[in-house]
């Protein structure tokens, strides 16, 4: 029997569907509910458009509820899945399965430890979300691994190459008593990954993250990066945005080379308040043929835009208000999990 082996796919490559989960008045929604569900009916309107959705609802009611809203919408129901599950809340970037592959048809649903950000807020529904998608039957025959170690989605990027970028701000507030080459090789063997890649600088007032990856820099096809900048001088992230800039000038393709780097622009500080708000535009989701990117109501929402197509020709680029997320200190990225093509039933 061929060896085929395990990868990580980069978020560029063929879908089977967008996985989320719906707000509700137990989750941390509560107080704006009405407000953020404008979000994600735009979100399922916008992924619909491309690929299957699957969301998961606490309830038969919710999904009621749910199929009101996208109904009065006008979203395509046939590319809808529900799934009935508990959940304390709907950051499924970390909380959903980090699925390798090896291209021949096997998959493996990477389920590590979910923390709530470092034991910020409660997570055991969280924690056990993946498990209960498997029992559901939504991954088919897919492989399920627990991994006994806290890492969220949103701390990880891949270039389905081999190359995984991380931070190191948040991955030692998570484990602070291991090493970055002790972690980097837990990265290794877990994500099957050949190389890890810290950035050292880069942070979001409003994050409570610790500085996941893909608020900040992102890969994109071709051996480029995209990367939210700060122009202004006077804003308290100028200085550790530039030097995040510089460290990933200084990284190398697995071939030597610099990669080719796309800086996004800077959107004026968003305060909710007094709570300045994270406001990142590299926050955004690839699906199949499209890219779906934040906007804020912001004037640079329309040259961020631009930008990201510019990194991934040949995709439609489709603008969602994700306005209503960052009160809850996350974006589009945040509440998404994608599947690669293959896996999803």
């Amino acid at each position: 029997m061929t060896n085929h082996t395990l990868r990580l796919p980069a978020e560029w490559e063929p879908q089977a569907a967008v996985l989320i989960a719906w707000p509700h008045a137990d989750t941390d929604w509560a107080e704006r509910l009405a407000d953020v569900e404008t979000t994600y009916v735009a979100l399922t309107g916008a992924v619909t458009r491309f690929q299957p959705l699957i969301i998961v609802v606490a309830d038969a009611e919710l999904r009621a509820h749910a199929e009101v809203l996208l109904r009065a919408a006008g979203v395509n129901p046939s590319r809808i899945r529900f799934v009935e599950l508990p959940y304390d809340d709907t950051w499924l970037r970390d909380s959903g399965p980090i699925t390798l592959n090896d291209g021949h048809g096997a998959f493996q649903l990477t389920d590590f430890r979910f923390t709530g950000w470092g034991g910020k807020f409660g997570a055991e529904q969280d924690d056990a979300l993946i498990a209960g998608l498997v029992q559901a039957g939504v991954f088919g025959q897919a492989a399920h691994k627990r991994i006994d170690w806290a890492l969220e989605g949103g701390g990880i990027e891949s270039d389905g190459e081999g190359s995984v970028l991380t931070t190191w701000r948040c991955l030692t507030q998570r484990h602070p008593e291991q090493s970055r080459e002790a972690m980097s090789e837990i990265l290794r063997n877990s994500l099957h990954a050949k190389r890890v890649l810290w950035l050292d600088y880069g942070y979001l007032e409003g994050d409570d993250t610790d500085a996941h990856i893909d608020t900040l820099a992102r890969f994109a096809p071709g051996e480029r990066i995209v990367f939210q900048a700060c122009d202004d001088t006077s804003d308290p992230h100028h200085d550790e945005l530039q030097k995040m800039a510089a460290e990933l000038a200084a990284l190398r393709t697995p071939g030597g080379k610099p990669y080719q780097l796309y800086p996004l622009p800077w959107a004026q500080p968003i305060v909710d308040e007094g709570r300045r708000l994270a406001a990142s535009y590299a926050n955004y989701l690839i699906v199949n043929g499209a890219v779906l990117v934040p906007a804020y109501g912001d004037k640079a929402d329309e040259e961020a835009a631009r930008i990201i197509g510019q990194a991934h020709p040949g995709r439609e680029i489709v603008q969602v208000p994700c306005r209503p997320l960052i009160w809850q200190n996350g974006s589009l990225h945040c509440i998404t999990m994608q599947l690669p093509a293959g896996i999803a039933h």
